[in-house]
C-alpha cells in the first residue's frame, strides 16, 4: 500500500474484536515508534505495553470521558515522556504515537488516541495520577495518550478527498 493511501484508509477505531494481537505485529508497531523521529535525536519517550483486562479497565477509567473503549480493547500502549528531561515530550511522543498507528493500520488493525495529557477525574484527580498508580510509572513521567490497538470490529469509509479543508492551506503568507 502506498503512503498516501495507507493515510486515507487510517480512522480511529472504538470497538474492536475479542482476537488477540500476533507477538511480531505488536514488536511492529513498537519498532515504528522506536524510529519516530525526535528532538535533538533524544527518543527520551517511554512506552508500555498493556493487555491486562484488569489494568485495561482501570486505565479507561482514568479520565472522565472518552476513554472507555479501552476496557474492550486487547492491547493499549502508554505513551510517556519527562517534561523535565525533554522540552519537546509532548512533540516526540505525538510523532512517536502516530507512527505507530500508522504501522497498526498497515498491519490490518485499528487503533484510537486516547488523549490523557491534561485530563482526568471531576474529582480533581490526574489521568497521570490514576495512570502512574496503575502501571508503578515513576513520578517524573507524564502520560501523553495511550494507543489503543486491536483487530477492527467493523470498517470504516476512507477519509473523503473531497471534505480535505485545503482553504486551511497558505502559500508563502496567511
Amino acid at each position: 500500500m502506498e503512503f498516501k493511501d495507507l493515510v486515507q484508509m487510517r480512522r480511529s477505531h472504538r470497538q474492536f474484536t475479542e482476537e488477540e494481537i500476533d507477538g511480531n505485529d505488536v514488536k511492529m508497531i513498537l519498532r515504528a515508534g522506536l524510529m519516530a523521529p525526535t528532538s535533538k535525536g533524544q527518543r527520551a519517550w517511554q512506552f508500555v505495553v498493556v493487555d491486562d483486562k484488569a489494568d485495561l479497565e482501570k486505565l479507561a477509567d482514568a479520565k472522565d470521558l472518552g476513554g472507555q473503549f479501552l476496557k474492550d480493547a486487547p492491547l493499549a500502549i502508554v505513551v510517556l515522556g519527562d517534561p523535565m528531561q525533554n522540552d519537546c515530550w509532548i512533540e516526540d511522543g505525538s510523532i512517536a504515537a502516530i507512527s505507530m498507528q500508522y504501522q497498526a493500520e498497515a498491519l490490518g488493525l485499528g487503533s484510537c488516541w486516547v488523549q490523557m495529557r491534561g485530563r482526568g477525574l471531576s474529582d480533581g484527580t490526574t489521568a497521570d495520577t490514576v495512570i502512574q498508580g496503575v502501571l508503578n510509572i515513576p513520578e517524573n513521567l507524564s502520560c501523553l495518550c495511550v494507543l489503543a490497538i486491536g483487530h477492527k470490529a467493523a470498517e470504516r469509509k476512507p477519509q473523503n478527498e473531497e471534505k480535505l479543508k485545503w482553504e486551511n492551506v497558505h502559500l508563502e503568507k496567511y
